[in-house]
């Protein structure tokens, strides 16, 4: 009989394997810059259109950059998403 397996125990599974999981951090922190971006642009009050608008740019462009699948982002770009929300930009290097 086929035994059922949940998805929290294939993803424990399939992190044992170092490639995979150096994988799936660099996909969930394209996540999380894409949901953070949104965040900020939301709590500035702001739609798409008008954080593009401040930025000089298409409604589109912000709205690739909250897709978690985007991962062109820029400097300069984040830049500009700080500075037109009102928000701060720090990076980080952490272990």
């Amino acid at each position: 009989m086929n035994q059922v397996v949940t998805f929290e125990a294939y993803l424990e599974e399939k992190l044992s394997d170092p490639q995979f999981k150096q994988l799936y951090e660099m996909e969930c922190e394209k996540l999380d810059l894409a949901r953070k971006i949104a965040e900020v642009r939301q709590e500035a009050g702001l739609t798409q259109k008008e954080l593009a608008e401040r930025m000089l740019t298409k409604q589109q462009t912000i709205s690739r950059l909250e897709n978690g699948h985007y991962d062109r982002y820029t400097l300069k770009t984040l830049q500009k998403i700080a500075l037109c929300t009102g928000t701060k930009l720090e990076i980080d290097f952490v272990r």
